[in-house]
């Protein structure tokens, strides 16, 4: 693809995503053309239909997020849960950041032109979850009697509705307390417990005289 058909692309794809969100889920191709100031013919030539250009901007979606909190994101911590929490305030960010996010996890989640690339999607965070929690139970740090692809279904299913009900909200929870709150869910779920401080040394009985 060169130079310029790719920007005629991104182009489109920008002006999709505005459509989507001013109309609240819906588009015309024509709308789109004329804000990507392309010809509606250019614009059927690289998605081949409405449904090819909405999937395609809700795919976009999820390799900016991939790339901002999993396979391609660049996560510093001191410790594997540091991380994995650093992990969750990336995914949050990211959704209250992009202004797109809120169509995408709500209404258009159940569009029928966006189905494959949403079951694509989770398809790839469930696999990963379960090779992470594999993982973590390879190094001692997860219980080994969990199961990693039970425990992961669980834990994003009730990440993503706290998350629609965040973003939902008349008013957005705080992004640090979101966080904090889905990471202690996170952690319950995998059953992590914080070291216990060393026992203090017990007083000597004073004998009785």
């Amino acid at each position: 693809m060169g130079a310029t058909s790719l920007g005629t692309r991104e182009r489109l794809l920008s002006a999709a995503q505005e459509e989507l969100i001013e109309g609240l889920g819906h588009l015309e191709m024509q709308a789109v053309a004329r804000r990507a100031q392309v010809s509606v013919g250019l614009a059927y030539h690289h998605f081949g239909s409405k449904a090819g250009l909405i999937a395609a901007v809700v795919e976009d979606f999820y390799e900016r997020l991939d790339e901002a909190a999993f396979g391609g994101a660049k996560l510093s911590a001191r410790s594997w849960a540091d991380r994995e929490k650093a992990r969750i305030g990336a995914y949050v960010a990211f959704h209250y950041e992009h202004p797109f996010a809120p169509l995408v996890i709500g209404p258009l989640s159940r569009a029928p032109e966006v189905l494959d690339v949403e079951t694509a999607f989770t398809t790839r965070q469930l696999a990963a979850g379960a090779r992470m929690v594999e993982a973590a139970q390879r190094d001692g740090i997860v219980p080994g009697d969990l199961d990693p692809h039970l425990t992961i279904a669980l834990m994003i299913g009730g990440i993503r509705q706290a998350l629609i009900g965040a973003l939902t909200a008349d008013r957005r929870p705080d992004p640090a307390r979101l966080t904090g709150d889905i990471w202690a869910f996170m952690a319950a779920a995998l059953r992590l417990t914080a070291k216990s401080p060393p026992a203090k040394p017990k007083a000597p009985r004073r004998s009785r005289v």
